[in-house]
């Protein structure tokens, strides 16, 4: 079993979690992708469209805009695509995360992440709320064990068109009531980089 394996609703019971809604990035101003995005995503959008397999929507349509947030803070957040993520291996929290996003410098391995990005398989969010959200208590037991620990973490599914974000304050599970889209991307961009200035507020 690994967090791939973990169902919604199931995963909530099953970590003992009780969940919420709230307007966690709704009022967040918009962002304007940078110049590089721009430059890169309708062409890869127009790739996406003939290519129907999950990698390519991984590399096409979600990359480019996690990449546009990273690249906004240089070497006081981490991003990784792909790796293997050992968070609690008794209890099954182990596996692959399409995205992980942490504090700090670019290192080989994460060292703080606090938040999990997983792409919905067959464009149908449902399909990733339970790896994500167990990716999230992944994170709280992951950083929690290295001494780290913080008062929330964040989770983000997505289809590369639709993203719904969402937040794990203890054992409580939070889910943004809004939904962003990728196009046009300012409304998102500007959700996840609150997102991540709320969690180097809480560093700091």
């Amino acid at each position: 079993m690994a967090f791939r394996d973990f169902k919604y609703p199931d995963v909530v019971s099953h970590f003992g979690l009780t969940q919420t809604t709230a307007d966690l990035f709704g009022a967040a101003p918009p962002v304007a992708p940078s110049a590089a995005y721009q430059a890169i995503a309708p062409r890869y959008a127009k790739m996406a469209v003939g290519n129907a397999g999950e990698k390519a929507k991984s590399e096409l349509l979600i990359a480019p805009v996690l990449s546009d947030i990273w690249a906004r803070y240089e070497d006081r957040v981490n991003m990784y695509s792909g790796n293997e993520f050992v968070a609690d291996e008794a209890a099954k929290l182990t596996g692959y995360c399409d995205f992980l996003f942490g504090l700090g410098p670019q290192l080989p391995l994460p060292t703080a992440p606090l938040v999990v990005v997983i792409e919905a398989k067959k464009d149908d969010l449902m399909n990733g709320y339970g790896q994500c959200i167990a990716g999230m208590v992944g994170l709280q037991r992951f950083n929690r064990t290295a001494k780290l620990d913080r008062p929330f973490v964040y989770g983000v599914v997505t289809t590369g068109g639709a993203w719904r974000l969402m937040k794990l304050e203890g054992t409580v599970l939070i889910h943004d009531k809004n939904e962003f889209f990728a196009n046009p991307p300012d409304r998102l961009l500007g959700a996840l980089v609150a997102m991540i200035e709320s969690l180097l507020a809480v560093a700091s």
